[in-house]
């Protein structure tokens, strides 16, 4: 079960890594309260009566990708193909995205073509009581950049409220190289670190 925004954007960043790709790109883009819209793409979501703003990411990647069958058949609960998860008998993490979605005021967009990868975005209005909380950015994107298979996943973040904007970019392979194994206890405790200094407002 998802209880957090971040929970959706692991379940569907980890569909990504988990497709044969060598790429995976994931952003992030989020409005907290009143500040200006500007500087990020409209919506179809206007700022909530609360004041409290969208949060919307997009997952791409350069994996096998999928027939328009293959699309429409991922957006059914009760379908999985069996092999990646042998013993799933429903496929939920696109379908429960979706729901999420609409019901959160929200929406979603999915393309796909076979041999060259797919792309997923979804957006949430952060005013609606249907929304999730959104959950703990820099543990997600810790949790991502560990999955295996692509060589390389590049994080684009960018936040903005009253008090700041946030705007930063990380890369798996650049971080490996500063770090060494991300897998090691002293690794990953600096991977923690660097990740929430990047969460700090401007």
């Amino acid at each position: 079960m998802h209880f957090t925004l971040t929970d959706l954007v692991t379940d569907i960043t980890q569909n990504g890594a988990e497709s044969g790709a060598d790429l995976v790109e994931l952003e992030i883009r989020e409005i907290v309260g009143s500040s200006e819209r500007s500087s990020i793409e409209q919506s179809s979501i206007k700022q909530s009566s609360l004041g409290q703003g969208e949060f919307r990411f997009t997952v791409k990647d350069n994996g096998k990708g999928m027939t328009n069958e293959e699309l429409k058949r991922a957006q059914d609960p009760f379908f999985t193909d069996g092999i990646k998860h042998p013993r799933r008998k429903v496929g939920l993490g696109i379908p429960f995205l979706i729901q999420t979605a609409e019901l959160s005021g929200g929406g979603w967009e999915m393309e796909s073509e076979k041999g060259k990868g797919t792309r997923v975005s979804a957006w949430f209005d952060l005013g609606n009581v249907d929304t999730p909380q959104t959950g703990d950015i820099p543990g997600m994107l810790r949790t991502v950049l560990l999955f295996n298979g692509p060589a390389e996943i590049v994080i684009r973040r960018l936040r903005e409220t009253p008090e700041g904007r946030v705007d930063y970019e990380a890369r798996k392979t650049e971080l490996s190289d500063a770090l060494g194994d991300l897998e090691t206890t002293q690794s990953l405790i600096l991977l923690d670190e660097y990740l929430r200094s990047l969460e700090e407002d401007d």
